[in-house]
């Protein structure tokens, strides 16, 4: 008979660890780290937005006032309805707990439709998916694209750009493995210094071409677009490279807070942009011969260099904004089962979210390096740039569709007009993006494919091991019987079995009694379970049930941006009054080796690729903290 003993320990803790930050930091200092953070990517898309937009125009010998107007429209029009009303006033409102991001919003779809949907889960998957694309195009695009800017000060350093910019992208992802903490405290203030400076930059050249503020004008935009057929919709898709990284104002807001980045958008980074692009524009009004990098040219001589130093420095912080996001957005899909288990390494002793995960950095060198040697220049990479952003914002819409519906409530009418003004845009700008396909809009889609296929088989492979395993299992309520008629030998000190199914009998526990025919005084079956929500307060962390006088089952909780930590849960249960040292208490673990089966449900390279990453998987005396020398594990070898 199962005995309920306690739920939660303790006094009442915040349910976030940033919650804690919140308090202690003042709203300026959010802000200021807010611009340091979220804002690199899209703060760094001045260095080739609008040249990327108007060299279409350019190829079509069409470079008139009306496409530099036109253009410059379009952008305002996505800074503005994209990202400010979109993201910024509307999608920031469906925070989960405080935290943001695709798989965040997946997590609160499901819990507003009261469980896992197919549909759901597979939105969310792919917006994953899509974001890996993302986060390996952005640093090879943005440092490569400031360095370009060498070249104006001297041709002599054009064979360099290449090899400088390598030279940068390795020792940035050299460094991660010492934490960010402490350069992370200079990225606000630099940021702050790079949006003053394009901002005072756009300030004076607007007065080369006045008439470059009729770009505020939407109509400019729209029937520029309606006018030019095939060829607007091709600026279309170079137009949202001004928009790329508005999805971290979403990802990021669990780590400052919705005020502080709507704060630090409205009033500081947005004006920036919209200088910076006028001004730009009226260069080229005045001087057509600029179209080339009309960004850098706003710059006098003397300040070109800085300029230069300036901005490589701004797009390595882009870059790194967007690898810390890698991190934290695997995090997420190893506690979501998306993904097998990796080491994840903590940085920092103070923020929970400062991690590096190895093998995830190093495939993301990998494929940087990769996309800078083949495509060799920010305007070949264009290409490849934005298809991936455009997917991950319409998952995002999709998502946001079941909240606002089953969530927030809103009437049909209502839910459908309000998404599907921004369903419209969204995919708008995908059409417009998939006419790179050939000139290389297929490298983000091929990662995001084999990304959504790794997790595909990950959470299949799992279902069919989980569903075959407990076919083979026997109910706890039952075994617990069986074993105190068995008579078994019982030794001093506390057993701890990990489970993944609270339900049936641990398979360390099975074999432990099989193989060494003893059983410990007392026995505490351990499951961990990850909750659809970012955190998960220290009151709610354990629950503790008594399933005999030496048999227990503890449920420990945690939230999918939280790193599972058992011996720091167990402490809290000793403190609620659970009997417990560590000197005495053993964790029996079991180790599976999965082989391959002919009769695999799965297709034979789903069968391989699988067994591949569960033998990518971290130990779990690591994954879960173990202290290692009180760790007993016990193999097996299983088909799926």
């Amino acid at each position: 008979m199962m005995k309920h003993i306690q739920i939660g320990a303790g006094q009442a803790q915040p349910a976030s660890a940033e919650g804690d930050g919140h308090a202690k930091h003042s709203t300026a200092a959010l802000i200021l780290g807010s611009i340091g953070v979220v804002y690199g990517d899209i703060g760094t898309s001045p260095l080739y937005a609008l040249r990327e937009s108007l060299s279409h125009s350019v190829k079509a010998d069409a470079l008139t006032e009306e496409a530099v107007i036109g253009s410059i429209s379009l952008l305002i029009l996505a800074l503005l309805f994209t990202v400010t009303l979109k993201y910024v006033i509307f999608l920031m409102r469906a925070d989960n707990r405080g935290e943001g991001g695709t798989l965040s919003l997946m997590a609160l779809a499901e819990s507003s439709v009261g469980g896992r949907s197919l549909a759901i889960f597979l939105l969310g998957v792919a917006g994953a998916a899509l974001f890996s694309g993302d986060a390996i195009i952005t640093p090879a695009i943005s440092v490569l694209s400031a360095v370009e800017g060498l070249e104006l000060v001297t041709h002599q350093f054009k064979d360099y750009v290449l090899p400088i910019t390598l030279f940068i992208l390795v020792t940035l992802f050299w460094v991660q493995s010492y934490g960010t903490a402490r350069v992370a405290s200079l990225f606000g203030p630099i940021m702050v210094i790079f949006f003053f400076v394009i901002g005072g930059l756009g300030v004076m050249h607007i007065g080369d071409a006045p008439q470059v503020l009729s770009a505020f004008d939407p109509r400019q935009g729209l029937s520029f677009l309606a006018n030019n057929g095939w060829l607007g919709i091709a600026i279309l898709g170079s137009v949202f490279l001004g928009v790329t990284g508005a999805e971290a104002l979403y990802a990021d807001m669990g780590h400052f807070g919705r005020f502080p980045i709507r704060a630090a958008w409205l009033s500081f980074v947005l004006p920036a942009l919209l200088l910076n692009y006028l001004g730009q524009g009226a260069l080229i009004l005045s001087r057509p011969e600029t179209i080339d990098n009309p960004f850098f040219l706003l710059a006098p001589d003397w300040a070109l260099l800085p300029l230069v130093l300036l901005s490589t420095v701004a797009t390595v912080i882009a870059s790194q904004a967007v690898i810390t996001g890698a991190f934290s957005i695997v995090r997420q899909a190893i506690q979501l089962g998306l993904l097998p288990r990796l080491e994840i390494t903590h940085t920092s002793e103070a923020q929970e979210g400062q991690i590096y995960i190895a093998r995830v950095n190093r495939l993301l060198l990998l494929g940087v390096l990769l996309l800078v040697m083949v495509f060799r220049s920010s305007s070949a990479l264009a290409s490849a740039y934005g298809i991936a952003v455009t997917g991950t914002m319409v998952v995002t819409t999709a998502l946001a569709f079941v909240v606002v519906r089953k969530d927030w409530k809103w009437p049909a009418w209502l839910s459908v007009a309000v998404i599907a003004s921004f369903l419209i845009v969204d995919l708008a700008f995908l059409a417009a993006n998939l006419m790179k396909i050939v000139e290389g809009g297929w490298v983000p889609l091929a990662l995001g494919a084999c990304s959504m296929i790794v997790m595909w088989t990950w959470v299949r492979g799992t279902r069919l091991l989980t569903e075959k395993t407990h076919r083979d299992s026997i109910p706890i309520v039952e075994f617990i019987p069986m074993l105190e008629k068995s008579k078994l030998m019982r030794v001093p000190g506390t057993a701890i079995f990990l489970t993944n199914d609270p339900n049936v009998a641990p398979t360390a526990l099975m074999h432990n009694i099989k193989h060494n025919k003893v059983l410990h005084e007392r026995v505490l079956i351990l499951y961990v379970r990850t909750e659809n929500r970012p955190r998960v307060s220290r009151e709610k962390r354990f629950e503790l049930t008594s399933l005999s006088h030496d048999f227990d089952l503890a449920i420990l909780r945690y939230g999918f941006m939280e790193s599972p930590r058992v011996p720091a849960a167990l402490a809290l249960m000793r403190k609620a009054g659970y009997k417990y040292d560590i000197m005495t208490t053993s964790f029996f673990l079991g180790r599976r080796t999965i082989k391959e089966s002919p009769s695999s449900e799965m297709p034979p390279w789903q069968d391989k690729l699988y067994v591949a990453l569960t033998k990518q998987s971290a130990n779990a005396t690591d994954f879960f903290s173990i202290p290692s020398d009180r760790v007993v594990e016990l193999g097996a070898q299983v088909t799926i």
